[in-house]
């Protein structure tokens, strides 16, 4: 037994005295993960070897369940060397990180290539899906959940609070300058502070700017006996300067007769304060400028609801120009079938505003070199030299304060639910680009018709006399109008949502497109057309024209509800 024991040892040491096992214990010392390894299976020999565990075999077991490829990917059938499992671990994790980036990707890639994009274009035709008419597409489909009604007017038994006529504080003349909208909101600021001041105010005479060139007068668009009449429990109102006034020429050219400096959005006390004084010295006195000169939150509460009243009671236009928008409106209807829905459509797009606005458009380089001699000469402070027009274009339509172009308004029709067969009336000035500009629009929506097509030429003869006559049909058909859509703020659009939010026409919809998201989903080229209706779908629920409560430095011409509205 002993020479066996020794016999054993000494083969022992002669193997461990090998070349080949000494290569193997020094490249095994070498390697941390080695003697990482060499400890873990001295301690776990030590201290686990003695444990018999009964599920080792049932684990065993599952291991040669197994397919073969895979027990060999996981190191599984036969022990590996330590860098051989380490590989084996890194490529396996490479492989898994590889099978998730797959499946991330997987949806996008799929909507990317196989769902049609926004819109194709060829030429000038725009081509978008196909969308199935809903139900809710001109009425809103919260309005039975809001039930408010005008409140505007006098109570009968509410009596008059005009002083006499010697016990004034004097007369006031404004200029109503702009287009009729501008205007209207000057006459019903004008009547308001004269209401303040207790003065006389003098039919205030229509200016126009640089755009609207003609030269209309109060009474050939709105009728003055209703105006006067209306308000006499108000406001003292006359038709002309009083004849004792002699220096009439000075009225609006002299320092000494004119109110200048206003600051816009004007409290009624600062009114009282800096312009009645003037007014009593003088007798009469002129106001100018006149546009935005009163605000909204810093007046009496009676006042905003004074100005509800002059704008949707007391000014109205002359039986003519109502009897033809009338008429405009029943054809609308009845163009296809008896009582059929009609969208008006406020469309934004002259050379002014496109100019004015100084954004960017889809254009050709000449139509944009043409654009910037225009800005440059109309607005030459602003201009500069133009370097940072671009920038400054780019942030305005992030910002939503770009007009949409009439291709834009069409795909977001579109993808609202409207079709082809729906009819439009669209009230513009003459839109910049032509029917080239128009073609996308009227391509996806041939039912396109202004209030030239659909009148005689002898029929609008005599509103083609006075551009604010013209301006006052487009008005009332928007106003009748079963959905109405803008595509830009701007007084008219900000007057139609407020009358047809105060006339209870807030239950058919008053569209005011997200212009901020617009830009940025119209920008994306790789959107998918579901993706971006859904977007459309969604970020318009809310904006169908309905009521809503006014806050500090509210617009009062677009929601009139809080002074001038109350409870049904």
């Amino acid at each position: 037994m002993a020479e066996l024991r020794h016999s054993t040892a000494a083969a022992a040491a002669r193997a461990s005295n090998s070349p080949a096992k000494r290569d193997s214990d020094a490249s095994s010392a070498s390697s941390p993960f080695a003697s990482t390894s060499a400890a873990r299976g001295r301690d776990d020999d030590g201290k686990d070897a003695h444990r018999s565990s009964p599920l080792l075999p049932h684990h065993h077991h599952h291991k040669q369940l197994l397919p073969s490829p895979l027990r060999s990917l996981l190191a599984l059938d036969e022990p590996r060397p330590p860098t051989a499992s380490l590989s084996y671990r890194i490529l396996l994790a490479v492989l898994a990180l590889l099978l998730l980036a797959a499946l991330f990707s997987a949806p996008s890639l799929w909507s990317r290539f196989n769902v049609p994009y926004l819109c194709q274009k060829e030429g000038i035709t725009l081509h978008c899906p196909q969308t199935k008419e809903p139900l809710s597409l001109w009425e809103n489909p919260r309005a039975a959940t809001t039930s408010w009604k005008p409140c505007a007017e006098r109570r009968s038994d509410e009596p008059s609070d005009v002083p006499p006529e010697k016990e004034t504080s004097g007369y006031i003349f404004i200029h109503a300058e702009g287009g009729l909208n501008q205007q209207r909101i000057a006459i019903c600021n004008a009547v308001a502070i004269a209401k303040i001041m207790e003065a006389t105010l003098i039919l205030p005479v229509l200016k126009q700017d640089q755009i609207w060139k003609d030269q209309t007068k109060f009474e050939d668009i709105f009728d003055v006996d209703h105006f006067i009449n209306y308000l006499k429990d108000d406001v003292r109102i006359v038709r002309d300067i009083p004849d004792w006034f002699t220096e009439k020429d000075e009225l609006f050219t002299s320092i000494k007769r004119t109110v200048k400096n206003i600051p816009k959005y004007a409290s009624a006390q600062f009114y009282i304060d800096n312009v009645l004084p003037r007014i009593k010295e003088k007798t009469i006195m002129s106001i100018k400028p006149f546009v935005d000169r009163l605000g909204y939150d810093n007046v009496p509460m009676e006042i905003n609801r004074l100005r509800c009243r002059v704008n949707y009671h007391a000014l109205k236009f002359l039986p003519h120009i109502e009897e033809m928008a009338d008429k405009l409106a029943t054809q609308m209807r009845n163009r296809t079938s008896s009582g059929n829905p009609y969208m008006a459509l406020h469309l934004r797009y002259e050379k002014g505003m496109v100019g004015l606005s100084f954004c960017d458009f889809a254009g050709t380089r000449e139509e944009k070199v043409m654009m910037a001699a225009y800005r440059q000469k109309e607005w030459p402070r602003r201009f500069k030299n133009g370097s940072h027009l671009w920038p400054l274009a780019l942030q305005k339509r992030k910002e939503g304060r770009c007009p949409l172009e009439p291709g834009e308004i069409a795909v977001i029709l579109r993808a609202l639910g409207y079709t082809r067969e729906t009819q439009i009336y669209v009230a513009s000035g003459q839109v910049y680009g032509g029917k080239n500009r128009m073609a996308p629009l009227r391509n996806m929506f041939p039912n396109l018709v202004t209030k030239e097509e659909l009148a005689s030429t002898a029929e609008m003869e005599h509103f083609r006399k006075h551009v604010t006559s013209l301006a006052a049909l487009d008005f009332l058909v928007c106003l009748k109008s079963d959905v109405f859509v803008m595509t830009h703020g701007g007084n008219f659009a900000k007057l139609i949502m407020g009358a047809r939010r105060y006339s209870g026409r807030h239950r058919l919809k008053s569209i005011k497109p997200d212009k901020g998201l617009m830009s940025k989903s119209l920008g994306d080229p790789y959107l998918a057309w579901a993706s971006f209706t859904e977007d459309v779908v969604i970020s318009h629920q809310a904006r169908g024209g309905l009521p809503e409560p006014t806050f500090p430095g509210y617009d009062l011409w677009e929601n009139p509800l809080t002074p001038c509205m109350c409870r049904a």
